[in-house]
Parts: C-alpha cells; sequence; structure tokens
C-alpha cells in the first residue's frame, strides 16, 4: 500500500508541473489550470491538487480538523491560514473562470476540497520541514492551487462584486462536502481537456485506483484549445530530446527518428520509440512542449508535427468535460459521480 501513497504523492507533483486550462478561459495560462479573461489557473498545475505521504498505508480516512488549510505562499513565503470555505473560493478561481456553469463549479469546488483535505491529512500526520508548518503550497500571485480575494479583486476590477455573489452561492451550496471511496478521502486529480475518453491511473502513473478509470467525455471535443499541435524543425527536435534523454542517437533520416508507438485505451501514448529508444509517452509530452500525451507524429518539409488532443494527464475529471454536462443540465453530484465511479459524495452537516 505505500506505493499507492507514493504514487497519489507523485500525482502532486505533476499537477504542480502540468499546466491546465477550464473551458472558457480563451487563453491557456499558466498552474494548476490556466485561464484568461476571468483568470484561473493553479496545476491541473491540473489538474488540477495533491495528497502526500500517510503511515496509514496511503489510506486517508476524514479526520477532525481546525476547520482551516494552512497554505505557503510561493509568492511571499509566508504560511496563510484560511478557513475551509475560504479555501473554496481561492481554489476554485484557479481552476475555471467564474463565468463557468454553476454545476461545474460546484463539481470543481468538491473535487478540489477532497484533493487537499487528502493533503492536508496526510502532511499533519507527516509534516514537510520545508512547508513551515503548511499543508502544501500555492502561489496566491500566479493564481497556482490558491489566490486571495484581494487578488480576484485586482484581477476582475468592475466584474468583482458579481463574480463573488456567484462563488459565494457555489461555495455555500458544497461547503464541507467531499468525494469517499470506502470510507477514505478519494485523490480527486482532474485537469482541463481530455481527448474524449478519460485515462485509467494505472496507464498513466502506475498503481491502481478504482474510481480513476476510463470514462466517456464526448463534449470535450467542443472546447476550445482541444486540438493543438506543435512544430519542430529537425534540429529543434534533436535538441530537446538530447535534452530529456542525454546520449540518445539521433541521425540519418529524421522521417525514421520515431518508430512504433503503445497507446492506452483512450489514446495517450504509453511508450513511442525515438532514435532505438522506447520512451514514456508523458516524457516526450514534456520535452517536446505538448499539452498531453494524446499525439501522433508526422515528418515533412517543414521537420515534425505533432497532432495534440486535449490539454492535461487525462485522469479523473475533465474540466471541458464538467463544463459541456453542466451545460446540458447535469447537477453537480452527477458530474462527480460521472467522473470518478463507485465514489460516495458525502456532505458533512457542518459544512466548511
Amino acid at each position: 500500500m505505500k506505493g499507492t501513497t507514493a504514487l497519489c504523492l507523485l500525482f502532486f507533483l505533476l499537477l504542480l508541473l502540468i499546466p491546465l486550462v477550464a473551458l472558457g478561459a480563451k487563453t491557456p495560462g499558466k498552474g494548476h489550470n490556466a485561464s484568461s479573461a476571468p483568470p484561473q489557473s493553479s496545476v491541473s498545475q491540473a489538474v488540477s491538487s495533491s495528497p502526500g505521504s500517510s503511515s496509514a498505508a496511503g489510506s486517508v480516512k476524514p479526520t477532525a480538523t481546525d476547520g482551516t488549510f494552512r497554505i505557503l505562499d510561493e509568492s511571499t513565503q509566508a504560511v496563510l491560514t484560511v478557513s475551509d470555505k475560504e479555501f473554496l473560493y481561492g481554489a476554485m478561481v484557479t481552476e475555471m473562470s467564474p463565468q463557468s456553469e454553476t454545476e461545474a463549479l460546484k463539481a470543481q469546488a468538491v473535487s478540489a476540497y477532497t484533493y487537499y483535505s487528502r493533503l492536508r491529512a496526510q502532511r499533519r500526520e507527516k509534516p514537510e520541514e520545508s512547508l513551515k508548518g503548511a499543508d502544501f503550497s500555492a502561489d496566491t500571485k500566479n493564481w497556482k492551487i490558491y489566490t486571495t480575494r484581494e487578488q480576484m479583486q485586482q484581477k476582475w476590477g468592475k466584474n468583482f462584486d458579481a463574480y463573488y455573489k456567484k462563488l459565494t452561492g457555489v461555495a455555500d451550496a458544497v461547503s464541507g462536502q467531499s468525494l469517499q471511496s470506502n470510507g477514505e478521502l478519494i485523490c480527486a486529480t482532474y485537469y482541463a481537456i481530455s481527448s474524449g475518453k478519460t485515462e485509467a491511473a494505472s496507464d498513466i502513473w502506475g498503481g491502481n485506483y478504482s474510481y480513476l478509470v476510463p470514462v466517456a467525455s464526448p463534449g470535450d471535443v467542443f472546447a476550445g484549445g482541444y486540438s493543438t499541435t506543435v512544430t519542430l524543425t529537425d534540429d529543434e527536435l534533436k535538441e530537446k530530446a538530447q535534452k530529456q534523454w542525454p546520449g540518445l542517437a539521433l541521425s540519418g533520416d529524421p522521417s525514421g527518428w520515431f518508430g512504433k508507438a503503445e497507446r492506452t485505451s483512450s489514446g495517450s501514448v504509453k511508450t513511442i520509440a525515438l532514435g532505438g529508444k522506447e520512451v514514456k509517452g508523458e516524457d516526450a509530452r514534456t520535452a517536446f512542449g505538448l499539452r498531453s500525451a494524446n499525439f501522433t507524429v508526422t515528418h515533412g518539409d517543414k521537420g515534425f508535427t505533432f497532432s495534440v488532443k486535449g490539454y492535461g494527464h487525462g485522469v479523473g475529471m475533465s474540466q471541458a468535460g464538467a463544463q459541456y454536462m453542466a451545460s446540458q443540465g447535469s447537477s453537480y453530484e452527477e458530474i462527480l459521480a460521472w467522473y470518478y465511479p463507485g465514489t460516495t459524495l458525502v456532505k458533512s452537516s457542518k459544512g466548511a
């Protein structure tokens, strides 16, 4: 079971590194998520989210807390203490625009609250010295994982009152609610846009989570940024590849540098042959600056062209999919049950 805990910690690190974007954002930003016009960011970086370590071998049961999150602000190196409900406000908007469908925002709020409550429980059981007593770190200035009311006012200007009123309704509706499986908080990962079907955690990171399995997410194909391309000259690709995989031999006809790809059932590249070496799809995504590991690559006069579907790691809830489901009349309960099958939505009697 120790491997399960380590896997979920890996989710956190990946979420901090992989930019996400929610439907409604016209251009991707930074962080877990990213957005443009009202801001959203964090990190997808998903997802986005992050469990840590636990002596309970990966099982994280809901425990009594003081009703606060302690967050190390990377912008100032100060440790912020915020109430559970205040955390909902600041975490929601780093992931999705306040202009998003209300039910999609509710689903996002519950996912983030579950994810970070799990991490909080783990970190308080086994503190990490670098966090200075905090449960996790965030960058409030750059809207990564959590931001403050003051940052919202600064960014939204005259729209602040209307947006905050909407967020208040969302927070009041889902305050204290979490997703659980067998009485334990789940690893509620999320990200921007799927390829049309979500990924199994076992395919992307290894390990096995019964609720992080492939489900259809057809509404994602309508999201801005669903399909993207990246073009690299032969020299650019060679430079990036050898930086990612030192000693990788790339010689001869460039059209033969890439070989056969092994894919997941949802279409992401698990491994692909490059220069006679088998490399991981997620590593190729990082090396070549791709939005996801669901890609195909061709070679032509201008070099290599990567055609990419989706944005993010693809495991758990698709924010674009949640937005589409909400636009079609689905409730946040239905959205969460769809993307985290077999889990239970637990509603606290006290709220957050």
